[in-house]
């Protein structure tokens, strides 16, 4: 490389389950890297207390090279009894254990800009602190594509939130809206339910969905695992393409929309269904106006008919769109060709810019929905790992 020596090889960006894998998997492949941020900020700080994972347990390990650092493992070093659903405490002690077990550099700072020079990247922290980076990988999440309709931009906070706000459930008011169907949206309801609160759920889907309905196609041994991958992610079918995300990045762009869409269209775990008994739970209609009144915020429907609540919960989700990770400066975010808010990204998860590697759901939709989820990790890090590996060494 020509002039001075970059500071660091590798910056990852982010603490959460991907930008832990990678440097698990890069310092196994003698790549150093430097993790910078608060590990697991955005599960301990932006997801509702109580919550449970969605993901089977299987598909809630955290990837690195030698699988040491399992799930399984941390309960097992920290005398915690396996429970079949994953609480939100025990996945956000995993993961800072697995930051411990790795012993790749972390540094809590914030990244305030990345910028492109010449061949390498400048980075500027968040104190004013500045230094540079061979490579750049964002493994920053999704808790700046939080999708707020534009129906609600105009409440105040105390009238309305997200799902991902990371606010208190208990204290929104005794009467809540939740805006959505899928896990957030109902999981929400049933632990506000459980608080005490007066819930309902209004949904544009004509019905609640539910996935794995259909248990028994899970337990008939060789044919399950014709049917579904180890990840779950997906019906029948769709489940098996998933896994193999570098056969999806040759489909077409429709083609992978399409499949992207079925695999993580609003849905809930079935072991939600009990535990919205008292929700009133209305479908197939659209809020079309919301007027924030006094103490009050009224809701009208498509039907005519009105709501009174003290809040609306969104649960509608997030929306990948890099230009809303801040720390992009503005010419690097235009050098960066996109799809719709999504970085086109190619093997190695490298972006058209040579040095800047994006991890899961921003890589979505180049290599389908696999990214969006933990058990995605393995993926990444090994991509990442091969290329890096290639121009590094």
């Amino acid at each position: 490389m020509a002039g001075s020596s970059p500071d660091i090889d590798i910056a990852i960006i982010g603490a959460g389950p991907y930008g832990l894998s990678a440097a698990a998997h890069l310092r196994e492949a003698g790549i150093e890297a430097r993790i910078f941020g608060k590990p697991m900020e955005f599960w301990a700080d932006k997801m509702p207390a109580g919550m449970l994972l969605r993901s089977p347990r299987p598909a809630s390990t955290i990837s690195d090279p030698r699988s040491k650092f399992t799930l399984e493992a941390y309960e097992s070093a920290n005398n915690i009894t396996p429970a079949q659903r994953t609480s939100l405490e025990t996945f956000v002690g995993y993961g800072k254990w697995f930051v411990q077990q790795i012993g790749s550099e972390l540094d809590q700072r914030n990244i305030g800009t990345v910028k492109k020079e010449n061949s390498t990247f400048k980075l500027v922290l968040e104190d004013g602190a500045q230094l540079t980076a061979r490579c750049v990988v964002v493994a920053a999440g999704v808790g700046n594509f939080r999708r707020t309709p534009a129906t609600y931009a105009k409440l105040s906070e105390k009238a309305c939130s997200h799902c991902y706000d990371g606010r208190k459930l208990v204290g929104l008011g005794k009467r809540v809206a939740i805006i959505g169907a899928g896990q957030s949206a109902l999981e929400c309801a049933a632990l506000l339910g459980e608080a005490g609160a007066e819930v309902e759920v209004i949904a544009r889907i004509p019905m609640l969905r539910w996935i794995g309905m259909h248990p028994k196609l899970h337990r008939l041994g060789p044919i399950s695992k014709m049917l579904y991958s180890k990840h779950d992610i997906g019906p029948i079918g769709i489940s098996r393409l998933v896994a193999y995300p570098n056969m999806l990045y040759h489909f077409p762009l429709g083609w992978r929309d399409r499949i992207r869409t079925r695999a993580v269209r609003s849905a809930g775990a079935p072991w939600l269904i009990p535990r919205l008994g008292n929700a009133k739970i209305t479908t197939g209609r659209n809020i079309v106006s919301v007027t924030e009144i006094g103490d009050e915020v009224k809701l009208v429907l498509d039907d005519g008919s009105e709501r009174r609540v003290d809040h609306v919960l969104l649960g509608t989700g997030y929306s990948v769109d890099i230009t809303k990770y801040r720390f992009l400066a503005t010419d690097l975010i235009q050098a960066i060709e996109q799809f719709n808010g999504y970085p086109k990204v190619r093997r190695g998860l490298l972006s058209s810019v040579p040095g800047l590697h994006f991890l899961g759901a921003p890589a979505a939709r180049s290599f389908g929905p696999l990214l969006n989820f933990v058990t995605g990790t393995e993926f990444a890090s090994n991509e990442l790992v091969s290329n890096l590996s290639r121009k590094l060494n």
